[in-house]
């Protein structure tokens, strides 16, 4: 991970001394890093005395983030002309204002400043993005140190809890990653609990997931030599089991524990021509090069898309893809 060059940082507090109060706005179908993220920007905006609304399109539906739900709306409030020119918005976690989901109003038009991590996301003038970063809330933490000095318990424990949630409790990070660390390390001093952040990520799911788990490993079949593992989610199975969310940790961990596999494909079907996919790798295969051409993108080894199209046509074309590079 990079250290934040002290240019960004200035850009962002210019940014907030511009505007009296903002709009700050995470993807849809948020996770612990979009959650996290969003509230770590809210940190620094009460440090400096701003107004603003926390925006999330929603569903709140992974057991870890529920807590944080009525934190959130989605709903716009009507602005003035006058408002507009007095309001920023920022979005984290990604840089698309497609991927904030269905918000209930009008962004149109806003100065925009995008805190990103996605390798497939563009720097700007009014951006951050540093793909190098294993979580969004790695990048608000390291503006909210330079801005505002050390947070508080709480502030800390929403940071620890963002970092953690996008790097699966730091399995993902690589031998690159000692500033990733420091920064924990500094968290950790600050009132964040390891033990009780872990708890949270793996603990109180509800049992339709267990039984959704279940199901979803029983469809997973082996292509491209093995190499790939892939499952799915029909809108009969989202019904039975679905409406409590789903552990996709979960999920992806056993996928990708098999011996030979290099990468696990989930696609969840929303309609009957619309899917949600889901794909993560173990190493060197790219899947955001994939996820892109679904009009997605993410990580190189953790992307997804929200793609037209029937189920078993995303199934077919997904194995395409993935037989070229695996």
């Amino acid at each position: 991970m990079k250290s934040l060059q002290n240019e960004k940082v200035l850009a962002f507090k210019s940014f907030i001394e511009a505007y009296d109060s903002f709009l700050i706005a995470g993807h849809k179908e948020p996770d612990g890093d979009c959650v996290a993220s969003s509230l770590g920007i809210s940190y620094i905006l009460d440090f400096f005395g701003k107004e603003y609304i926390l925006l999330n399109a929603g569903p709140f539906k992974r057991s870890e983030i529920s807590i944080y739900s009525d934190k959130f709306t989605s709903r716009i409030p009507f602005m003035s002309e006058y408002d507009r020119q007095r309001t920023g918005l920022i979005i984290t976690d990604c840089s698309e204002l497609h991927r904030l989901g269905e918000l209930d109003g009008d962004l149109s038009g806003l100065d925009t400043f995008i805190i990103d991590h996605h390798k497939t996301s563009e720097e700007g003038e009014n951006s951050i993005i540093d793909s190098s970063a294993p979580a969004a809330a790695c990048i608000v933490h390291q503006l909210f140190s330079a801005l505002c000095g050390k947070p508080s318990k709480e502030q800390a424990e929403t940071l620890f809890f963002g970092i953690s949630t996008d790097t699966g409790f730091f399995r993902f990070l690589t031998e690159n990653s000692a500033d990733v660390f420091r920064g924990v390390s500094e968290l950790v001093e600050c009132g964040a609990n390891p033990k009780e952040t872990y708890r949270r990520m793996t603990g109180g799911k509800p049992w339709s997931t267990r039984k959704l788990l279940g199901i979803l490993l029983s469809k997973a079949e082996l292509y491209a030599n093995g190499k790939l593992a892939l499952t799915f989610e029909t809108m009969d199975d989202s019904k039975l089991y679905g409406q409590e969310g789903r552990d996709s940790d979960a999920l992806y961990s056993a996928l990708l524990s098999a011996e030979g596999v290099e990468a696990a494909a989930f696609i969840r079907q929303d309609t009957e021509t619309t899917c949600t996919i889901g794909l993560r790798s173990n190493t060197t295969c790219d899947v955001s090069v994939i996820a892109a051409k679904f009009g997605g993108g993410g990580h190189k080894n953790a992307s997804g898309a929200a793609t037209d199209g029937r189920l078993e046509t995303i199934k077919q074309l997904l194995i395409k893809e993935f037989s070229k590079v695996l």
